[in-house]
């Protein structure tokens, strides 16, 4: 993106224009190229942080890792519903919002877009103004453009389209659009109206001149990432002066002086003589209902015919939403792309109700939104982890309305969607994430939603099986889930797509249980709180302290043989059992529990170790066992030192992905944005603070980016960060003192370390690596002693850590030496070893008995007990209260009796009667 003024224009703006634009100019740095100026002098809070917006970030495409980033450049508002942006040619085709940086050509510019998608959608409406004739091919007309002559801001965009100049500027409301084309002086100046050329492929479309002003249409179109349901899109589209001919096209070539087109290839255009008022103006109203409600919303939200007034109102209500979070100092880079992150988190899911409240349902019909607005486009499974969580922070009853918006679908269909766009479910990802996003929210302290209705659907998904909805139905594996409490490895994501995904489902499921129960406490139903806080738990079928990682169970129950990363296991989608992802990335996706996931691993120390091991390198992609910044199971890993007792790792850890993997440049983060995930990623990021927890809204401690930072809650009170040490080479905290905030009443973790805070204290000295969910009411004001070298002391006790709210209901796991399998000699006994390893620091005695296989392999001796204790010397609370117990292990051995593959199955139960998940060794005997 270049942000300089035009140049070699052979007319110039409107006077009002120019103005405004230089205005816009003059307060904001040039480019990306300029956003490595020194850091300010002064920590004064940004007061137009609108200007400091670049939205031509992520337009470009890097490495395989990031890939395409898929942002837009075009004009939008907060959560609109109209995106129009110009769509690029030839390479945008696999960006998800219609535009690459290393394009030269603009073939249209279109009212609907996604933000950052892998997949392609939308792009309903491509209108390209051109000059001369209309030609043959219209739908393949390209315009060329230069980015130097290209302006984009939040609300606006401007460019020159060549090569006969055009000069183009686009300004938004929520659901209309002002455009103005500053044509040659000519006869033949034309508005192409694409209607058929939407991303993915159109089923229908027709349109229609209406008297010489006026075009109205429809297309129809969807199967986004080639799954999921249709919608159409409606249109009226108004000129402030009358057009001198028309004509359509269709598949059989171009028709003058036509003023009709139906069929699935049909398009129109618009004829004006510009040789004395080369100027043309053009509103345009959409409306996924019908003609009249888009004709509706734009009389309603832009009766007038003012570029610059549309544009300074979209401003300003970006200004108002941006504005909630004042920084104050760092570089000139660091606060561009920090808005820009932010505002890209502030674009969906978005508003597809009318300004008479009606909207498409999931259902197929016409539903009514009353005093509220609808919204659709969840990219469900991607935003959970961050974003629902930063936008309920700042716009908690748009959030509300989108949280009603889910529980709206499963009122429609009788199930909440797996990935709600218009009109349906595009049926995309693992897991039931509508779960944790509904629990989010309410953490966050939204209210304004059917909690009760919320809930009843979400049990529903998980205990009932689900049929005749969609592609990837809620809990599409339920009866495995339900009955062995784990996925097995080889389970399908769709059966079209040869994705497995058992291990990580398993996660999600555990995770999306773990909502439930937040959400049931809330409503006071405890027997359902109680049986999915059990069910939470489940991820421990799938962690092998054998290897000390999670991995995928295979349909027998065993472990796979060798390493939890074996590049044998790779396969498109990821690692075999696990979507976008290998089993070392998803082993740190248990933010329900991550005591009980230390606990197994070793301890702290332990732990600590493994994530420092997978945090050498930050954007590994699927295809390594180490960080994938650019992913969004990845999004807790770096903060998960908290829980750890290594607060300065976290700190570290963190300012270097926000140093070296997001950038104020078209390449601007690691990885798809998908909808504002990773971008909301940065904003906590850079805040130095993450809710880890889903459900919950306490929030972990890295360090602020910058020396001032004011959030300014729904309320009014204001959660303020001092730091005025802050700087790219000072990222570790020495020291925090706060006021106002209050000291959380001591927890137990699952039975591990109990917290010494005392609840009474609101000011002075913190050493805790968290804030407690109060904050997010009550604000307050942290002052952050930083420096360049680590304190590790600061925030690493074991009393410090974050709350692990899981229950560790599976106080230990069992597990092989070898794992997952081994070969003997038949007839000769072999040895192997089982175990248990602790998941909190309860002592517990476990039973074992062999599963005796009818000709297969036997085991002596075939049962016994394992006991977990406190180590010697240690007993008492001090030893059991942060997770010193230590795996219990029993030698056995194993015998097969003739040559072929079978397996030892070892069934596990405490002495209380819990049984815990078995361990399953794959027995290959040679001759």
């Amino acid at each position: 993106m270049n942000s300089r003024p035009w140049s070699g224009r052979r007319r110039t703006l409107t006077a009002a224009a120019a103005v405004a634009l230089a205005g816009a100019l003059a307060a904001v740095p040039s480019g990306p190229s300029s956003g490595m100026a020194g850091a300010q002098t002064a920590a004064a809070t940004v007061s137009d942080p609108a200007a400091l917006v670049h939205p031509s970030d992520g337009t470009g495409t890097g490495s395989v890792s990031p890939g395409t980033v898929g942002e837009f450049p075009g004009a939008d508002t907060p959560f609109g519903m109209i995106q129009w942006s110009p769509d690029t040619s030839p390479n945008a085709v696999q960006s998800g919002g219609g535009y690459a940086y290393s394009d030269s050509a603009i073939s249209g510019f279109s009212l609907t877009h996604l933000s950052g998608t892998g997949c392609p959608s939308y792009q309903d409406i491509p209108i390209l103004p051109t000059v001369g004739a209309v030609g043959s091919s219209p739908e393949a007309t390209v315009a060329s453009f230069s980015h130097s002559q290209e302006h984009a801001s939040p609300g606006r965009y401007q460019v020159e389209l060549g090569p006969s100049p055009i000069a183009v500027s686009l300004a938004v409301t929520t659901r209309s659009g002002i455009s103005s084309f500053d044509f040659p002086r000519g006869t033949a100046s034309n508005v192409l109206f694409k209607v058929a050329g939407s991303a993915n492929p159109v089923t229908a479309a027709s349109v229609q001149a209406v008297g010489h002003d006026e075009v109205q249409g429809q297309v129809s179109s969807g199967q986004f990432c080639q799954t999921g349901t249709n919608y159409t899109l409606h249109f009226v589209a108004l000129f402030n002066r009358p057009f001198s001919s028309t004509g359509t096209w269709d598949g059989s070539g171009t028709t003058a002086g036509r003023t009709t087109c139906t069929g699935s290839s049909c398009g129109a255009y618009v004829t004006f003589d510009t040789s004395s008022q080369p100027v043309v103006l053009m509103k345009v109203g959409i409306s996924f209902v019908s003609t009249a409600d888009a004709e509706q919303n734009l009389k309603s939200e832009d009766p007038g015919w003012s570029v610059q007034q549309v544009g300074a109102q979209a401003e300003a209500k970006w200004n108002a939403l941006l504005g909630r979070i004042g920084v104050g100092g760092g570089t000139a880079s660091q606060q561009h792309t920090f808005y820009t992150a932010l505002y890209h988190s502030l674009l969906f899911p978005n508003v597809v109700s009318d300004v008479n409240g009606q909207y498409p349902g999931s259902d197929g019909k016409v539903h009514t939104a009353r005093g509220r607005q609808e919204y659709a486009n969840f990219s469900e499974w991607d935003i959970y982890r961050s974003e629902i969580q930063l936008v309920s922070l700042l716009d908690p009853h748009a959030t509300g309305d989108m949280v009603q918006s889910l529980v709206d679908d499963a009122e429609q269909t009788g199930w909440l969607p797996k990935w709600a766009i218009v009109g349906g479910d595009e049926s995309q990802m693992n897991g039931d994430s509508a779960d944790p996003i509904i629990a989010d929210a309410y953490a966050m302290g939204v209210r304004n939603f059917d909690v009760g209705a919320a809930l009843r659907y979400m049990v529903k998904g998980a205990t009932q099986n689900e049929n005749g909805h969609g592609l990837e139905i809620e809990r599409q594996y339920l009866s495995q889930y339900l009955s062995q409490h784990y996925v097995d490895a080889g389970s399908l994501d769709l059966t079209s797509i040869d994705y497995s995904i058992g291990g990580s489902v398993t996660l999600e499921y555990a995770i999306d249980d773990f909502a439930i129960a937040q959400i049931a406490a809330a409503e006071h139903d405890r027997s359902v709180a109680t049986s999915m806080m059990q069910r939470a738990a489940n991820w421990e079928y799938e962690f092998n302290p054998g290897t000390g990682y999670i991995q995928a169970r295979v349909t027998d129950g065993s472990f796979p043989a060798g390493q939890a990363f074996e590049a044998s296991q790779l396969e498109p989608g990821g690692q075999t059992g696990f979507e976008e992802g290998n089993a070392v990335q998803y082993t740190w996706s248990v933010p329900q529990d991550l005591a009980a996931l230390a606990s197994l691993m070793g301890g702290d120390a332990a732990a600590t170790g493994r994530l420092e091991t997978f945090m050498s390198s930050l954007n590994a992609t699927r295809n390594a066992p180490y960080e994938w910044s650019g992913n969004e199971p990845s999004e807790w890993a770096p903060w998960e030192f908290d829980f750890f007792g290594a607060p300065a790792d976290t700190q570290q850890t963190v300012r270097s992905i926000v140093d070296t993997e997001y950038a104020d440049a078209p390449v601007d983060e690691p990885g798809n944005d998908d909808l504002g995930a990773i971008s909301s990623w940065y904003v906590w990021a850079a805040l130095g603070l993450f809710p880890v927890t889903p459900g919950s809204a306490d929030l972990a401690l890295a360090s602020p980016l910058f020396p001032s930072v004011t959030i300014t809650l729904p309320d009014g009170h204001r959660l303020v960060e001092d730091a005025p040490g802050a700087a790219a080479s000072r990222p570790y905290v020495h020291a925090v003192t706060v006021t106002g905030v209050t000291r959380p009443v001591p927890q137990t973790s699952g039975g591990a370390c109990t917290s010494s805070a005392t609840a009474h204290s609101t000011s002075g000295t913190w050493d805790l690596p968290w804030l407690p969910a109060s904050v997010i009411e009550t604000g307050g004001t942290l002052h952050d002693t930083l420096s360049s070298s680590p304190d590790p002391a600061w925030g690493s006790s074991p009393a410090d850590s974050p709350p692990s709210p899981g229950t560790a209901a599976l106080p230990a796991v069992g597990f092989s030496s070898p794992s997952g399998a081994t070969t003997v000699v038949a007839g000769q006994p072999t040895a192997v070893q089982i175990g248990i390893a602790p998941a909190g620091s309860q002592a517990v005695s476990v039973h074992w008995q062999a599963a005796s296989v009818a000709g297969g392999p036997t085991v002596s001796p075939s049962s016994g007990t394992l006991a977990l204790v406190p180590p010697a010397g240690g007993s008492g609370s001090s030893a059991a209260a942060c997770g010193l117990l230590h795996p219990a292990t029993q030698s056995l051995t194993v015998t097969a009796p003739a040559a072929g593959s079978s397996s030892v199955r070892i069934n596990l139960t405490t002495s209380g009667g819990t049984r815990l998940p078995p361990v399953v060794l794959d027995v290959v005997a040679q001759p």
